[in-house]
Order: structure tokens, then C-alpha cells, then sequence
């Protein structure tokens, strides 16, 4: 059926129907497919506007097109539409909405519940029992604060199974790093108690009281002329007041706050939140939405916010404020919304003076600094690919390329990978691994051939077939890959990759491979500096990291498995039975059939099997 002859959405009928109250629309293509999730206050005036004689922007003309029906879900506030809107967008993932993939769990500082309580860091649900501090933007900015923590406050940052241990303190102690709690008579349970009190308040954001109580502390250690204990006192002082001037904001933004700046070009957005609570810049991080083309930079931030705040991943938790360097239409209506989700007053504000529109620049500065590197990075990975597919005389363009490698040592536990890029670079969810058995050890031909019949065995939707095929290896392994692919054809659904073999060379150095052309067998030497060679070589050293990856942890696996496990019929309860009748493996492998019988739960028929497992070796 030809394009024009499909059935066309009906749209007069259908708006004649709809409610003027507010709600969520989800529009369908013919195949089903959720494309696009909106909200809107009046659900008649917003579904009008896309089918307008004359629409200004593409991206909507291009959505009309695709639209094989609209449902429309009616709600009572626009709070209840935006979380609504959020939540459908969250589980059909539309392609012409903005995306947020961010699953990243974010970090905390926590203190223990604890006789000795500990400080450190914790990810995931606050099951712990304690006090929590944050959410910090990464790893790194956690650490960096316990870095500067254990300067100021000794108390200690070592797992409790290290603690219970201990019978001697350990070099932070010796640092003046720690108290040394896990040794009895270091430091008193009252001074101890005190020092984790004061890190305490550190953490909530009250250093000039921690100040003011180690001040009192200092003078009455030297009244009572205990110089020793006031020089302790005085440096600790000194240490706080010197990370106070690194964390603290200046003036007098006391609030949690996260301040958003907001770059957008070339289709690419770049939005960088600041996060600050306390008083205390945490860090910050950049994040890169899926944006479609000709989206609003309205939308992008809303959308941003929305799926940023309400997902509830990784532990992140709403401010009291959040600032925006771009003004939106529905700000009161997603401080509303954030508001009812966070159980208090949340305020989102663009409209700002001083020391908060500082920050809100900051923001931006560091937004657009980061959106350029990337838009940099990707012109790079752009202009490898394209000097690639002009290399290789493509009459399309390269959209996926997947390269595989062998990895084993002396022939054993033989790993094969596949890696993946498309345009932009490494598509890491889409690798994959696979555990080579049933062939002569270090037979790399026959570990290609069984690697390619298991990736290419079955019937491949045209967007997985790459366009280019790299086999890291000579050219036998050239002519074997175009042996296995000449025998699924009927699986490749008529796309056949350009296949391509990359010979490392003598000397095995970077910058000398030989690549060798699939079909003609015709060998390419390219210039070192060459952008398209660096493309190779990055594809080319992901899957050798990738099967070594692998293959280490297969052999990992083998070493620390008993050989009673390969023996068909015993299961983890036989062989415990085996261990612990007969005192060990070693003994296992030392018993004769007959006393392999004896054990309870093995008939002399399955300790043949066994006997006869342990000793074909």
C-alpha cells in the first residue's frame, strides 16, 4: 500500500470530542508505538494546535504526520498532569519527547549509629542506620570531603569488619588522622563522642558553631595550662577554617539550592546543575538530554526538571530552591509539582539579583563549556567516520560497525568479544561476550568460526547487521569470518557487511597494522596521523580490552571453583556432603569408588561418574 492510500487520522472528529479540562494526550503511530506524551491545561485549545492548516515548527509537522491516534487522560489539577506526563514519558520513552538517561546512583556521607560510629560513603537505599549527608554529584566529590574531613575531625573512615579487627591502631593514627577507637585507652569514649558530634555539625552546615565550641575548647585547655591539648585545638581550627573558605559560598546563601545552567546548540543541549547545601558546593555535573530536532529550549528544560526531580533514582533528593538561567512559562506549576512530591515548599526561580545570579551565570559558563567539548568531540568522531567510509568506498553511510577479538592463555578458557560503535562512538550496551568450549585450545580459527555463527546464527532485524565487520586477525581469519557469513545470508536479511581484517604487523606496534579488504584481500597500509587509522585502532583496542576482560574472568572463576562442580549429577549439597565426609578436595581426588559410595547420598553408579570425573584428566 503506497503512502498517500494509508488510512489518515481523523482529526475533526476526534477534536470535536475532546475536553476543554486539563490532562495528558499520547499520540500513536500506526504500529502502536507511543511517539509522543504532552500535558496540557486545556486539552481541546493544545490538541488544536497541532492540526492547524499552518504550523511554524518541524518537529511538529513531522509528529502530525506520523499520528494514527490520540488518547487523551483527564485529570483534576495540572499538578496531577504534569506528574502524570512525567510518568508516561518515564515508561514508554517517546521519540519525539525529551529524554533524561541518567540511572547513575548518587552518593551520600553518612554516620554511623554506631558505639564508635564511622563516616564514609554510602550509594542505594538509606537502609543503614545513621545520619546522611548529601546527595553528592559523584564519587569524587565524596571523597574529596572525606579527604578533607579526616584533616579536621579524627574520627575513623574504615569498614566495621576492619575495625572489629584491629588489636594495634593503624598509620592514620600515627597521621593524626583517626583516634584510633579500636584500640582501648587511645582516646576516651566522652573526647571521641565530642569529635564525631562536632564533624556532626560540620556536615549540616554549621561551621561557625564548630568553631565557636573548639574555640571554647582551645582557651580553656591553655587557662588550665594544657598547651599540648590547646595546639590540638588550635590546628584543628586552622584545618576547618581553611576548608571552610574552599567549600563555602560566599554571602549569605545558607539554603539547599541546585542552580541550573542551560546551552543548547546545533541540536545538542548541555544543562549543568550546581549543587550546594548547607552553605557548601557539593560539585556539579553535566547532563546530555536526548533532544529531538526543533524542540523548544522551554521544553528541554521543563522536561529536564521533571524527569530529573521525579524519577527518585539514585537517591537524589528535591532543594528548597532551584534557579534557572532561562525563564519558563510554568514555573509556579513545577514548583508546585516538585513542592507535592518533596512533602515541602519548593521554590523555582530565574528571575534573580546578586550573589544568586552569580551563581545562575556560573552555571551557564560551565553548560556551554561542556556542550562545546562535547560538540567538539563529536565533529571528531564525525570526521574519522567519514574519512573511514570514504577509505572504504561506502556507497552508504556507516551507522553501526562492530568489531571481534580472542582472547585465552595457552588455549585455555577461550573468550570471544563484540564490540559495538555506531556514529558517535562506543555503543556499550549492545556488547557482548561469548565463552568458547568444544574446540582444540588455542585454536583461534575455530573460535572465530563458532563466535560468528553464534552472533550471526539468527535471523538479524537490519538495523543490527553492521556496516562493518573488523576481525582482529590476518588473513585467515578474514577468509574464515567470509565463510561463516556466507553461510547465514538468509539471516542477514540482504545487508551484507563490509568485512575487514586487521593484522597487527611484525612488530605488533600501534600505527603499523595492515588492514586487509574483504573479497579483493587487498591490503591497506595507512599513514600513522590518519583520523580514520585512530578510529580503527580505538575499535580494535575496545574489544581486545573487552575479551581480556572476559577471559580474566572466566579463568578467575575456574580457579576458585571446585573441579566438583563440572561433574554432572552433583549439586551443591552433594558436594558438600563429599568435602565434608571425606575432609577436603584433595582427599576426594585421593578416594577410591568404594569409598566414594560410602558417603551419604552417592550410589556406587554415581561414584563412578565422579572417579571417573576427577581422574580423565
Amino acid at each position: 500500500m503506497s503512502p498517500s492510500s494509508e488510512p489518515q487520522f481523523d482529526s475533526k472528529a476526534f477534536l470535536s470530542a475532546v475536553t476543554h479540562q486539563s490532562g495528558v494526550y499520547r499520540m500513536y503511530d500506526s504500529g502502536g508505538t507511543v511517539i509522543y506524551v504532552g500535558k496540557a491545561k486545556d486539552l481541546k485549545k493544545r490538541l488544536a494546535s497541532y492540526f492547524r492548516a499552518q504550523v511554524d515548527s518541524i518537529k511538529t509537522r513531522t509528529l502530525v504526520r506520523q499520528i494514527a491516534d490520540v488518547q487523551v487522560t483527564v485529570t483534576h489539577t495540572e499538578t496531577e498532569a504534569l506528574i502524570l506526563e512525567h510518568n508516561l514519558i518515564k515508561q514508554y520513552q517517546p521519540r519525539y519527547n525529551v529524554l533524561l538517561r541518567d540511572d547513575k546512583s548518587y552518593p551520600w556521607i553518612i554516620i554511623t549509629a554506631h558505639q564508635h560510629p564511622r563516616i564514609g560513603v554510602h550509594r542505594g537505599a538509606r537502609k543503614v542506620k545513621g545520619e546522611y549527608f548529601g546527595p553528592y554529584p559523584s564519587g569524587g566529590a565524596v571523597r574529596e570531603s572525606l579527604h578533607l574531613m579526616q584533616k579536621i575531625f579524627p574520627v575513623r573512615q574504615c569498614e566495621d569488619a576492619v575495625y572489629a579487627n584491629r588489636t594495634r591502631p593503624c598509620l592514620l593514627y600515627q597521621l593524626k588522622r583517626c583516634a584510633g577507637p579500636c584500640v582501648a585507652g587511645l582516646v576516651s569514649e566522652a573526647e571521641y563522642a565530642q569529635q564525631v558530634a562536632l564533624a556532626t555539625l560540620f556536615l549540616a552546615g554549621k561551621n561557625q558553631q564548630v568553631v565557636a565550641e573548639l574555640v571554647g575548647k582551645m582557651e580553656s585547655a591553655s587557662d588550665a595550662l594544657r598547651f599540648e591539648e590547646a595546639a590540638r585545638y588550635r590546628d584543628q581550627i586552622q584545618a576547618l577554617r581553611r576548608v571552610t573558605e574552599q567549600q563555602s559560598v560566599s554571602g549569605n546563601v545558607l539554603d539547599d539550592l541546585d542552580v541550573v545552567g542551560v546551552a543548547f546548540e546545533q541540536g545538542c543541549a548541555c544543562i549543568h546543575v550546581l549543587f550546594i547545601r548547607q552553605g557548601k558546593v557539593l560539585g556539579s555535573r553535566s547532563y546530555f538530554p536526548k533532544v529531538p530536532a526543533d524542540t523548544p529550549l522551554d521544553e528541554v528544560v521543563q522536561s529536564f526538571l521533571l524527569q530529573f526531580y521525579l524519577s527518585g533514582l539514585g537517591g537524589r533528593q528535591i532543594p528548597s530552591e532551584v534557579l534557572l538561567d532561562v525563564a519558563l512559562e510554568d514555573e509556579n506549576l513545577i514548583a508546585d509539582t516538585l513542592s507535592h512530591t518533596a512533602g515541602y515548599k519548593v521554590r523555582v526561580v530565574s528571575r534573580t539579583r546578586a550573589e544568586r545570579a552569580r551563581f545562575i551565570k556560573l552555571a551557564a559558563i560551565n553548560a556551554q563549556t561542556a556542550l562545546r567539548s562535547r560538540l567538539a568531540h563529536k565533529s571528531t568522531a564525525l570526521a574519522r567516520i567519514s574519512q573511514l567510509e570514504e577509505l572504504l568506498e561506502l556507497s552508504a553511510p556507516i551507522t553501526r560497525m562492530e568489531c571481534f577479538d580472542i582472547s585465552h592463555t595457552m588455549g585455555e578458557r577461550t573468550v570471544a568479544s563484540c564490540v559495538v560503535f555506531n556514529r558517535e562512538g562506543p555503543l556499550s550496551s549492545e556488547y557482548r561476550r561469548f565463552n568458547i568450549d568444544g574446540i582444540t585450545g588455542g585454536d583461534d580459527y575455530a573460535a572465530m568460526e563458532q563466535a560468528l555463527e553464534r552472533r550471526f546464527g539468527k535471523q538479524q532485524e537490519p538495523d543490527k547487521v553492521p556496516d562493518v565487520l573488523f576481525i582482529d586477525g590476518g588473513l585467515g581469519q578474514l577468509r574464515r569470518a567470509e565463510e561463516i557469513l556466507a553461510r547465514q545470508l538468509e539471516f542477514l536479511g540482504g545487508k551484507y557487511p563490509q568485512l575487514v581484517g586487521i593484522a597487527k604487523g611484525v612488530t605488533r606496534k600501534a600505527g603499523l597494522e595492515t588492514l586487509i579488504m574483504g573479497e579483493s584481500h587487498e591490503e591497506l597500509h595507512l599513514p600513522a596521523d590518519m583520523p580514520a587509522l585512530h578510529l580503527i585502532q580505538h575499535i580494535r583496542d575496545e574489544s581486545h580490552r573487552f575479551a581480556i576482560t572476559g577471559h580474566r574472568a572466566r579463568r578467575a572463576k575456574a580457579r576458585t571453583s571446585s573441579s566438583l562442580e563440572d561433574i554432572p549429577g552433583v549439586g551443591p549439597k552433594r558436594r558438600q556432603a563429599l568435602l565434608k565426609y571425606l575432609g577436603g578436595l584433595q582427599e576426594v581426588k585421593k578416594a577410591s569408588v568404594d569409598e566414594l559410595a560410602k558417603v551419604p547420598g552417592i550410589s556406587s553408579e554415581l561414584a563412578q561418574t565422579i572417579y571417573d570425573g576427577l581422574h580423565s584428566a
